[in-house]
């Protein structure tokens, strides 16, 4: 059943303000794919965070106007789809990658990533990135490490120290009035 016009309107008015707000879109074309497995790659998708839709290509275009992602989607040819999120970039292409790697026919075109356009191996590269939770924490250690070790190295000298003294009690290596308190080491 055909769309009236009013419903398009509505449609590239709601795409336009998604467009607006994402970080990240990946132009891709998923001819071959069946309808079981298109609606599996939109789980993976909205499981992300992020949002699939199949477009017009000449909606595509006015809905693009004036947003960041202009530059891929103005001109567009062929059967296209949409992947865009405006939260973790590296999630929504890694669900992706993962998806066409079991899936031949779903390939990527083109993706615009923080309003640059991106090309293919820029977005599998984005794909290996660690999540932005993995960074953080690999952060988090490089800057914890060195008071770590420091703490460690600290309670060493006293350790040893401790050990020392009682190794020196233990062979009576102190007269009897210069034997310190051994009890609590």
């Amino acid at each position: 059943m055909a769309k009236k016009r009013s419903q398009k309107e509505q449609e590239v008015q709601q795409l336009h303000n998604d467009l607006l707000d994402v970080s990240t879109l990946v132009l891709t074309t998923f001819t071959g794919l069946s309808v079981a497995q298109e609606t599996d790659l939109r789980r993976l998708v909205q499981a992300s965070g992020g949002s699939y839709h199949v477009v017009k290509n000449t909606l595509a275009a006015r809905a693009a106007k004036g947003t960041p992602a202009e530059p891929l989607l103005s001109g567009l040819k062929g059967v296209n789809s949409i992947a865009y999120t405006a939260g973790d970039p590296i999630a929504l292409t890694r669900t992706l990658t993962r998806f066409a790697k079991d899936n031949p026919a779903f390939t990527f075109r083109a993706g615009v990533v923080e309003g640059r356009v991106v090309s293919l191996e820029q977005i599998q590269a984005l794909a290996q990135l660690p999540s932005r939770e993995e960074l953080l924490s690999r952060l988090l250690y490089l800057l914890q490490a060195p008071a770590q070790r420091l703490a460690t190295t600290l309670n060493g000298v006293a350790r040893n120290l401790a050990f020392v003294v009682k190794q020196a009690h233990d062979q009576k290596k102190f007269s009897e009035g210069d034997s310190p308190a051994v009890g609590a080491a």
